[in-house]
């Protein structure tokens, strides 16, 4: 089956979203939060290195090397698009962005299974999970200028528990 345009916009959106809550479930500090920004894209890009055979993770994922200027404007319609939804939905805090990020999960989860095969669908949520557990661990929580503190916070520990039920199905990368 196909996906329409708005489908693969919230297939593509989910991962980088989810990895977004994931950053703002706990209290990083300055660094902590850039690690976690960072963790978040270049774990989304890993999709295109974990999964090379799924054309669902290809689709949503343009490859930089193959057409980079064609992969960064591909990248910006989904921000863009994720962003006037986040806004037309008033999600203004991390409580509301948390809550947006489940829905939007689920959703997520009901079209793959609608539409994807088990196999792209299986692929798809390990590669969504690995990405917030990325982000979860990127940081410390907790400590002082990165020292001592907790690898994982219990808001973490809870949104990831939320996230995995929201995708449905065993995802660990």
């Amino acid at each position: 089956m196909t996906f329409t345009e708005d489908e693969l916009n919230l297939l593509a959106s989910v991962p980088q979203l989810i990895g977004t809550a994931m950053a703002a479930a706990s209290g990083s500090g300055l660094f902590g939060t850039g690690k976690e920004a960072f963790a978040n894209a270049s774990s989304v890009l890993e999709g295109l290195k974990s999964y090379p055979d799924n054309a669902l993770i290809r689709e949503l994922l343009p490859d930089p090397a193959a057409d980079r200027k064609a992969a960064v404007e591909k990248m910006s319609r989904t921000r863009d698009w994720a962003s006037a939804r986040l806004k037309a939905n008033g999600v203004n805090s991390a409580e509301t962005l948390t809550q947006q990020v489940l829905a939007d999960a689920r959703a997520a989860a009901a079209l793959l299974d609608a539409k994807a095969s088990p196999a792209e669908a299986e692929n798809y949520r390990a590669w969504t999970m690995a990405i917030a557990e990325k982000v979860a661990n990127a940081a410390t929580e907790g400590g002082f200028l990165g020292f001592g503190g907790e690898r994982l916070s219990a808001p973490e520990k809870a949104l990831l528990a939320q996230i995995r039920e929201a995708l449905g199905g065993p995802q660990t990368a």
